[in-house]
């Protein structure tokens, strides 16, 4: 068995899924899970109605909701214009869809107030629009596919729009549920970032969560691989968008695409690579404009080789400086710090310690007037804005010969706020001002790719 996800870009319109439903129809003898996002852009689109409904604008919401259905109403009459009984059907389970979203929409607008709850539920039906029309479709090509609502077994806690999965409950619910709506199929079908809690409720996993779905559902059916479909040929060296003449990565190790994911690369969500890791399945990332590409292998890491894979970086980010004299020689004063990001959910990306002195770094979206405010009645703290991120990621980059040499010397005009080197050995990241961040990380490239010199291993 195999678990395929397919992302917006794959599932876009008739042409992309034509073509998502032929790679899937070469698949069937592996027993394809197949798990898809939404459509392009229509995730954004539920924002902007949950947004609109909160904002009592009925007429802007009410031109959205129309815009929701048409754009699926007419993707499901186009896939099936050759099959009237079933295009009936799907346009029939289409509205009944957008009726029950529009039903919700118009209540929240009424009263100008959107919980948590009810923003998770009109979020989700991107999914279950684009699983809902693609389902029939595949069959209508006479691939028999099982529908399943990932709501019955995708399971999280009570954090409605950030679900924390409940993994032994997954694992638990999974194999028969899939199980069951393979009886009499060729394939199943299923969506990828939406969820239940335990008392039935619905939640979401996130912004990005369907691989991480699909990498939970591996996980739990004891996957041989897991494929992640998108419109690029693997993972590469660098954002393309950013520089020029990026490498195409044939193959990197679970360690390296986490750092990668989790240091700014937009490839992969960063926590679909813990449930592969936990069994050693395979992860691959494809391109469904080009199914015929190598594309990405995920392995394990002793069937990769040494050396520095990617630049990459996350643009937007400040720096927390915390400094006090109390720290010299005091225990449990690290544990304090840490203990109020905690408490106030905020994330910390890179650390770097002295003997009075502790410098973080988080994303600029955090809100952190409360971590601020709790510091600052034992410390001092500065907080430093319109900072990027950089790492050089790679296997084992510290043993090699001459690698902060190379790394730091495209640096020499620029100022460096902070550094840190994973204990990992995977990457060395460091913070420069976010108007330098295009030519650090262009030049940065260029060193580390282009030139002749090579890296030794000592």
């Amino acid at each position: 068995m195999i678990v395929m996800k397919f992302g917006g870009t794959s599932v876009a319109n008739f042409e992309a899924i034509t073509r998502t439903i032929f790679i899937i129809g070469g698949k069937l003898d592996q027993k394809p899970v197949v798990v898809v996002s939404a459509l392009s852009k229509v995730t954004d689109l539920l924002y902007r109605i949950s947004d609109t409904a909160a904002s009592s604008n009925a007429a802007e919401m009410e031109t959205l909701l129309a815009q929701l259905r048409e754009r699926h109403v007419n993707l499901a009459a186009e896939l099936l214009e050759q099959s009237p009984m079933l295009k009936e059907e799907a346009v029939a389970e289409v509205n009944r869809i957008c009726d029950s979203l529009d039903s919700l929409a118009r209540a929240v607008c009424a009263v100008g107030e959107l919980s948590d709850r009810n923003k998770a539920i009109i979020i989700s039906n991107g999914e279950l629009l684009s699983s809902t029309v693609i389902c029939f479709a595949m069959n209508a090509k006479g691939i028999r596919t099982g529908f399943i609502d990932a709501r019955t077994m995708m399971v999280t806690n009570d954090s409605y729009l950030k679900g924390e999965p409940v993994v032994d409950e997954i694992l638990a619910r999974v194999p028969g549920t899939v199980a069951q709506a393979y009886e009499g199929k060729d394939a199943v079908i299923t969506q990828g970032f939406i969820a239940s809690n335990l008392n039935g409720e619905q939640t979401v996993l996130g912004r990005g969560g369907s691989d991480y779905s699909a990498s939970l559902i591996g996980l739990a059916v004891d996957a041989e691989k897991i494929e992640i479909w998108t419109d690029v040929d693997g993972v590469r060296s660098a954002d393309p968008r950013k520089v020029a003449n990026t490498k195409y990565l044939e193959k990197i190790s679970f360690e390296e695409a986490a750092e990668m994911a989790h240091f700014g690369a937009k490839v992969l969500h960063p926590l679909t690579i813990e449930p592969a890791v936990k069994k050693n399945i395979p992860i691959y990332v494809l391109n469904s404009t080009n199914p015929s590409g190598k594309g990405t292998a995920i392995l394990r890491n002793e069937l990769i080789e040494d050396g520095v894979k990617s630049v990459s970086f996350k643009e937007n980010i400040r720096v927390i400086n915390i400094f006090s004299m109390r720290m010299i020689n005091t225990s449990g004063f690290l544990r304090r710090v840490f203990e109020i990001f905690s408490e106030s959910k905020v994330s910390v990306d890179l650390i770097s310690t002295s003997e009075a002195n502790i410098s973080v770094t988080v994303d600029a979206s955090e809100k952190i007037d409360s971590v601020v405010e709790q510091l600052s009645e034992f410390a001092e703290v500065i907080v430093d804005d319109d900072k990027s991120q950089v790492s050089v990621i790679g296997k084992n980059i510290v043993k090699l010969n001459g690698m902060l040499k190379r790394t730091f010397a495209p640096l020499k005009k620029c100022n460096v706020y902070m550094i840190s080197q994973g204990a990992s050995f995977v990457n060395i990241s460091f913070v420069v001002d976010r108007e330098e961040l295009t030519e650090v990380v262009q030049s940065l490239h260029h060193h580390l790719f282009e030139t002749p010199e090579e890296l030794e291993t000592f």
